[in-house]
């Protein structure tokens, strides 16, 4: 960096401004860079989450429908426990 500086110092004011305008750029690509390194990895997590959403929801339903099965078969079975009792 000294390096390129000395070369600079020929140029002046002006080769100083460029330089400083030529690293602020090379910095600027780098964090555009990472941003849009990070938007991507959050736009995939999203849809996985998406998905882990989707699928809970469907478990949801399905412990709920065999649940209510359940319930029915219980009521059943004391139904017919009922009945032969009082046979």
């Amino acid at each position: 960096m000294e390096a390129e500086l000395a070369a600079l110092a020929q140029f002046g004011v002006a080769g100083l401004v460029c330089w400083m305008w030529l690293v602020e750029r090379r910095a600027a690509s780098g964090r555009e860079r990472q941003v849009t390194e990070l938007h991507e990895r959050l736009m995939r997590e999203r849809r996985e989450t998406d998905v882990l959403i989707a699928a809970l929801g469907d478990n949801t339903r399905a412990l709920a429908s065999l649940e209510a099965c359940q319930r029915g078969l219980m009521a059943m079975l004391g139904r017919l426990r009922a009945s032969g009792e009082a046979a």
